[in-house]
C-alpha cells in the first residue's frame, strides 16, 4: 500500500466538491467528541470527512458526504485528537529504521515529526539522510527530515567521523523537497556565537532557502550569549532543563522544546515555566529526543509525554496543543498537519476514556485506518539499505587488554585524574578530580575505587585514534564491560569496563557483528546487533525491543542500574555537552568559555 501525502494544490478541488457533497467521502469518522486544539476546546457530536489523504470537511452532520463506498469509523463515546508529532527526535536513538519505527509509534497516536538524522549523517553524510528520506516517503508518517548542522559536532579537531556536512551539502539537500523541513540542531553553539565561517556558512544557506533552524545551546539561560545565538535566527531549542531556560528562550520568541527521552526526564522540571511562572504556551513543545525501542515498548512514544504533561499540572487541551498545533506552526506546516481542519491532512487517532489517559485505540494517517487496539493493521513496504551501510565499521576483531592501559606521568605514587561522572536521567556529566594510585609508570583502577575504565576507538577513517579515560557512577559491581558503536555523535567504538580483559572481548564482539551493543560479563556475552551503519537494527521493532531489554538487564545484572542505560552511557562521547566527555582524540571539556580538549592527567596541564 502506499501513503500518498500529496501538496493541498493537487487536491483542494476534490476537497472542496466532497465538502458541498458532490462527491462522497472515502472515510467518515462519525459521532465523536473533537479536541479542537486551534480553538482550545472540547467538542461534543462532532464527525469529520476524508477524502483521499486530506479532511474535508468538519461539523455535526456529514450525511451528505456519505455514499456506498465511504468506509465508516464510528467515533462514539471517544475523543477525536490531531495525530500527535514529535518535534524533535532522531529516529537512529530507538535502534529501528525508519519503517520500523512507524510501525512502532502509529499504533501509539504518533502520526508525523521532525527528524534529524545527525546519528547517520555522521556515519554517512548527506547520502545517509536521503536514505532515510527515502524510507520515511514510503511509510504512512508525515516524516520532515531535518538537515544534520554539525557534522562532526564540534569540529574535527575534537572528534573523527564518518562524513562531514557543510554549507553546500546543506544547499544540496534542500533542494530534495519540502519536506527537508530545516536544519537540525546546531549543537556547535559557540561557533555560531564568535562567527566561525563554517556554522555562518550553513546558517546563510539555511535562511537563504526560507528553512527554520533548530537550535542547541546548553550555556546557562542568563547568558548574554543567549540572544547573540537568537540573533542567527535560530528559533527552537531542546537543550531546556530548568524553567528559565524555557522563560528565557521563549521571551527571545523562540520555541521551547520540553523533553522527556528515555533517560531525559526534563519535562518535570521545564514546564513550570507554564504552571508555576504563568508563561503563555503557545511556543512550548513536547517531544522525545532519544526514545529507545525498548522504552517505545514499555512506555509509549509521543503518547506517554503527553501524559506526562498532564501529571504535572498542564490541562490536557493544552498538553494537547503542545505536541501537536504548536509544533506545526514552529516548523511552518499547520496548514497540513496538527489540527484536524478542512484541508489539513487526515492524521486523526481516537482516544478511549479519560482524555488525560492518551488511551489510543485507534490511528488513521494520511485518511488511511493503519493501526487499531495497539496493533498496526496495514502492511509496510520493507527498505533495503545498499551493502555498504550495512559494513561500516571499519577495524578488525584483534583488540587487546593491554590497548585500554593507562600510562602515567609518574614511574609511581598517586596522580591526580579527570574523570567522567554519570548523571541518572541527566544529560550532563561533571567533572571529577581524584587521586588514584600509579605503579611501574600505570593508573592503577582498583575494583573498590567505583571506577570504571572509558575508551574510544575511531572506526570510520582507519585513523589508529583511541582513548582511554575514567568514568564515575556507571555502578558495575563484578567485572563487567559494555560496548557500542551507538556513541554520539561520531559513533566509534565506545567500550566502558571494569576488566580490561573484558572490554577486549566487548569491542571485538561488535566488531565482529559489524556495529551493534554487546555486554560481557564472567558469565557470557549479551549481544545487540545493529547492522544498519552500525545504529539501526534489522529486525523487526518487537525484536529490536527485545534485545535492547537484553542489553538492560545484562547490565543490571552487573550492577548499572541507571535508567535506561544503554542510552545514557552512549552519551559519554558526545563532546558538545558539558562538561567532561571523551572522543577518539582524548577528553573534551566544553565550559561556559567554550570547548576544549584537556589531558587526563591534571599534572600534565
Amino acid at each position: 500500500m502506499k501513503f500518498a501525502r500529496p501538496p493541498l494544490s493537487e487536491c483542494f478541488a476534490d476537497l472542496v466538491a466532497t465538502a458541498r457533497g458532490d462527491r462522497k467521502a472515502s472515510l467518515v469518522v462519525l459521532n465523536g467528541t473533537l479536541v479542537n486544539v486551534v480553538s482550545g476546546e472540547i467538542l461534543r457530536g462532532m464527525s469529520i470527512g476524508v477524502q483521499g489523504s486530506r479532511i474535508a470537511y468538519v461539523g455535526k452532520d456529514v450525511s451528505h458526504l456519505i455514499g456506498p463506498e465511504t468506509r465508516i469509523v464510528d467515533a462514539q463515546g471517544k475523543y477525536m485528537a490531531p495525530g500527535l508529532l514529535d518535534g524533535h527526535a532522531h529516529i537512529e536513538s530507538t535502534q529501528l529504521t525508519v519503517t520500523e519505527f512507524a510501525r512502532a509509534v502509529l499504533p501509539l497516536g504518533t502520526t508525523g515529526g521532525f527528524f534529524d538524522p545527525h546519528e547517520m549523517a555522521n556515519v554517512f553524510g548527506i547520502e545517509g539522510i536521503r536514505l532515510m528520506l527515502e524510507e520515511g516517503r514510503q511509510t504512512p508518517l508525515a516524516s520532515y527530515m531535518q538537515v544534520a548542522s554539525c557534522v562532526p559536532a564540534a569540529g574535527p579537531e575534537f572528534e573523527t567521523t564518518g562524513s562531514s556536512v557543510g554549507p553546500a551539502e546543506v544547499a544540496e539537500a534542500f533542494r530534495w523537497g519540502p519536506d527537508v523541513i530545516g536544519l537540525g540542531e546546531v549543537m556547535n553553539f559557540p561557533g555560531v556565537v564568535y562567527g566561525d565561517e563554517k556554522m555562518t556558512g550553513i546558517l546563510k544557506e539555511t535562511l537563504a532557502a526560507g528553512r527554520i533552524a533548530d537550535g542547541h545551546f546548553t550555556w546557562s539561560a542568563d547568558d548574554w550569549r543567549l540572544p547573540v545565538y537568537a540573533a542567527s535566527g535560530i528559533s527552537g531549542d531542546h537543550e531546556c532543563v530548568t524553567p528559565e531556560d524555557v522563560i528565557e528562550r521563549v521571551r527571545l520568541g523562540m520555541y521551547a522544546k520540553m523533553r522527556r527521552g528515555s533517560a531525559w526526564h526534563d519535562v518535570a522540571s521545564t514546564i513550570k515555566a507554564h504552571t508555576e511562572f504563568g508563561l503563555d504556551p503557545r511556543r512550548m513543545m513536547l517531544v522525545t529526543d532519544d526514545r529507545s525501542s525498548e522504552s517505545i515498548r514499555d512506555e509509549g512514544h509521543m503518547n506517554f509525554v503527553v501524559r506526562d504533561a498532564i501529571a504535572q499540572g498542564v490541562k490536557p487541551i493544552t498538553a494537547f496543543q503542545m505536541a501537536t498545533i504548536n509544533t506545526a506552526e514552529r516548523f511552518g506546516v499547520a496548514r497540513d498537519v496538527g489540527s484536524l481542519t478542512p484541508g489539513s491532512f487526515a492524521d486523526i487517532i481516537l482516544l478511549d476514556g479519560n482524555l488525560a489517559d492518551v488511551n489510543v485505540v485507534l490511528t488513521i494517517a494520511a485518511g488511511v485506518v493503519v493501526a487499531e487496539n495497539g496493533r498496526m493493521c496495514v502492511e509496510l513496504p520493507k527498505y533495503e539499505y545498499p551493502e555498504k551501510v550495512l559494513n561500516s565499521v571499519r577495524l578488525q576483531p584483534n583488540v587487546k587488554p593491554e590497548d585500554f592501559a593507562i600510562r602515567a606521568p609518574i614511574v609511581a605514587g598517586e596522580a591526580t585524574v579527570r574523570v567522567i561522572q554519570v548523571v541518572e536521567n541527566h544529560v550532563e556529566t561533571p567533572e571529577l578530580k581524584l587521586r588514584l594510585p600509579v605503579a611501574d609508570s600505570l593508573l592503577t583502577v582498583g575494583a573498590d575505587s567505583g571506577l570504571c575504565k572509558i575508551a574510544v576507538l575511531e572506526r570510520h577513517k582507519e585513523t589508529g585514534n583511541r582513548s582511554v579515560g575514567l568514568v564515575a557512577n556507571v555502578g558495575f559491581v563484578k567485572p563487567a564491560a559494555i560496548a557500542m558503536t551507538v556513541a554520539h555523535d561520531s559513533h566509534n567504538v565506545l567500550v566502558i569496563g571494569n576488566s580490561d580483559a573484558l572490554m577486549a572481548e566487548a569491542a571485538n564482539e561488535i566488531i565482529r557483528l559489524q556495529g551493534g551493543a554487546a555486554v560481557v560479563t564472567e558469565d557470557g556475552t549479551t549481544s545487540f546487533p545493529l547492522r544498519i551503519a552500525g545504529l539501526m537494527s534489522a529486525e523487526p521493532f518487537e525484536v529490536a525491543a527485545e534485545q535492547s531489554a537484553a542489553i538492560s538487564r545484562a547490565l543490571a545484572d552487573a550492577g548499572c542500574t541507571l535508567n535506561y542505560a544503554f542510552m545514557t552511557l552512549s552519551l559519554l562521547a558526545l563532546v558538545v555537552i558539558p562538561t567532561l566527555r571523551l572522543s577518539d582524540k582524548g577528553l573534551v571539556r566544553i565550559s561556559e568559555e567554550g570547548i576544549r580538549l584537556v589531558p587526563l592527567f591534571c599534572e600534565d596541564e
